[in-house]
């Protein structure tokens, strides 16, 4: 199966029509859509680092969530991180796919994994889009213990949580930053809403706004899409050779 094949494939589960207007995903670097895919890697981030591992592995195909190219490019040289990027890819043929704001709202994507990941149940699209999940928990219960729950279930190192003192039953989620979905988790009926990154501002009125509120990190929030990429692959061509890898360069000390 070509690059273009593949990347078609995969549109026709994850479709272009989801994608927010400001966003840029799709086909993000591609020397030679014919071709065929063979291995592919799966990862949440384009860093230099994984464009060098992809390249070494010989990798055919790299699929990301965020986009490789998000803001335009005024130049392609090496003097640009992400130009320098694109040229190693072209040199070595390697293309990269980017699912970007589409994949947080596809069924099954970004935030139907988070919501899997937490428990919820019952689980409906909310907010601008129908981008968030809110669901409940099989029964309520009190914030220190979910907030726990959550830390380990999402393999975080560390969480920010807002107690708005009101037991946690009714539970929206929006991966990566979620800040401005704060107003919509309330109207839809949350008591307790999760986040990747959510403005200190917020997070400081949470109990005026009676709602308990947690930032979770924008990578540990998105992470499990990389399981749902991963199905995806395993369905368009089941003899592909599929890898994860972890792209978060950002460490907390």
């Amino acid at each position: 199966m070509t690059i273009r094949d593949f990347y078609d494939k995969l549109a026709e589960r994850i479709p272009e029509s989801l994608s927010e207007e400001w966003d840029n995903d799709g086909i993000m670097c591609c020397a030679d859509d014919t071709r065929e895919v063979k291995r592919v890697l799966v990862t949440l981030d384009v860093t230099e680092e994984i464009v060098d591992y992809a390249i070494g592995e010989s990798f055919d195909l790299i699929i990301s969530h965020h986009p490789l190219i998000f803001k335009p490019l005024c130049s392609v040289n090496l003097e640009n991180h992400i130009s320098r990027k694109v040229i190693k890819l072209i040199l070595a043929n390697v293309s990269v796919i980017s699912l970007h704001t589409r994949a947080d709202k596809v069924r099954g994507g970004v935030n139907d994994c988070l919501a899997r990941l937490l428990g919820l149940v019952d689980v409906q699209p909310f907010g601008e889009g129908g981008l968030g999940r809110i669901g409940h928990i099989e029964r309520e219960g009190g914030f220190d213990v979910f907030s726990e729950f959550v830390k380990n279930a999402i393999g975080a190192e560390r969480i920010l949580v807002s107690d708005s003192y009101n037991p946690v039953y009714n539970v929206a989620v929006v991966g990566g930053d979620g800040k401005d979905y704060v107003k919509a988790a309330m109207e839809a009926g949350a008591d307790t809403y999760i986040s990747g990154r959510i403005s200190y501002n917020v997070m400081e009125e949470a109990a005026e706004m009676g709602i308990n509120l947690i930032e979770a990190g924008h990578y540990a929030t998105e992470f499990p899409v990389t399981g749902f990429f991963r199905a995806l692959v395993a369905k368009i061509d089941p003899r592909a050779y599929v890898e994860i890898v972890g792209s978060n360069m950002i460490k907390i000390v």
